[in-house]
């Protein structure tokens, strides 16, 4: 027997949504792949997880590890009952790295992962901004700025992305993101070397973590500092360059212990990231900003300073993203009635599982 909800529908067609109906989020970050469905109520009756799911660097293993995790959640919580993949009627996807899905060989294989697990609705997959928003308020506008390994800023209305900036990738932007702070923390030691100056603290922490097996008495000499140089170039250029955001702890814990050569880059790294996010907001929007990513993390120094610096210059509430795969299956109950996007689902799907 189905429910008396009537879901309105392009063209004028009424649905009635049948009893038992389920929707399914989806997370697919760089490290991570979460899937998780819910029942109309928000509550939770299936969640899986395997490895990175962004299509954009390795497509085939995304896709893979993305069948993986649906299958995972399909299983359900309680072994004895598994969910009924028809009874999935919406799904809504973050994906970062979601435009490689435009690419058909890629997207087919996606498809085929669903398909291969029994869903027959149309999943929709949006940007991990939209996702990382939702997760952090049930607001339908406002921004969110995501400061992880790369970074980049959206403006949302109506639940929907319809500008961004920055995410412009590691050669071309992402200012103040992990990456950013690594490879300026790595430029300060090449530049102190350059001028055969002492390399302090942070440079120390930085070739520790570049060098873990060089011989540190090799330093004190001056040939020693031009085989530095040299061993922490070749070493930096032999491996994929966003790589350098490991580093980013290495700042950040620079800095909590008072370097000031760290301070000074996770200061800048805060004004960057501000002014990103002033390029799509005006002193006058009162819309809340969400803030998602480690970089911009509350424990994290560069999101202290950022909290502080925009709370100075926009109006409305900095608030913190908090579980990504949780935003996407509220949206997905949105998808499939916007009654069901109510703020009592949205703190019963967000709030991570103890």
């Amino acid at each position: 027997m189905p429910v008396e909800r009537p879901l309105p529908e392009p063209r004028g067609t009424v649905v009635l949504i049948p009893a038992g109906a389920l929707v399914l989020g989806g997370d697919l970050g760089g490290t991570s792949t979460r899937i998780a469905i819910a029942d109309l109520e928000g509550n939770v009756v299936g969640r899986g997880a395997a490895a990175g799911g962004n299509p954009t660097s390795h497509p085939a293993s995304a896709a893979a590890n993305f069948g993986q995790a649906i299958q995972q959640a399909l299983a359900g919580l309680d072994p004895a009952h598994p969910v009924d993949p028809a009874m999935v009627k919406t799904a809504v996807i973050g994906v970062a790295g979601g435009s490689a899905l435009s690419r058909p060989e890629v997207r087919a294989q996606f498809d085929a992962a669903w398909s291969g697990a029994g869903l027959v609705c149309e999943p929709q997959y949006i940007g991990d901004l939209e996702v990382a928003f939702a997760s952090g308020t049930p607001a339908a506008d406002g921004a969110v700025l995501i400061a992880g390994t790369g970074s980049n800023a959206g403006l949302v209305r109506d639940h929907r992305l319809v500008r961004t900036a920055d995410g412009h990738g590691w050669l071309l932007g992402d200012d103040g993101s992990g990456f950013w702070l690594g490879r300026e923390a790595m430029r300060s030691v090449l530049r102190a070397l350059d001028l055969g100056e002492p390399i302090g603290p942070l440079g120390e922490a930085v070739v520790r973590a570049v060098l873990p097996n060089r011989d540190e008495t090799a330093v004190a000499e001056r040939e020693g500092y031009d085989r530095l140089r040299d061993d922490l170039i070749r070493t930096v250029n032999s491996r994929p360059p966003v790589l350098l955001a490991e580093l980013a702890r290495t700042v950040v814990t620079a800095c909590d212990a008072g370097d000031e050569t760290a301070y000074a880059l996770v200061k800048r790294a805060a004004e960057l990231l501000t002014e990103t996010v002033g390029r799509l907001r005006t002193t006058s929007d009162n819309g809340p900003l969400v803030l998602a990513g480690s970089v911009a993390g509350e424990s994290s120094p560069v999101g202290r300073l950022i909290r502080q610096s925009i709370r100075d210059h926009f109006d409305g509430e900095v608030l913190t993203a908090r579980d990504g795969v949780g935003g996407a299956t509220w949206l997905a109950l949105g998808a499939l009635d916007p009654g069901l996007a109510s703020g009592e689902n949205h703190t019963r799907l967000v709030t991570p599982p103890a």
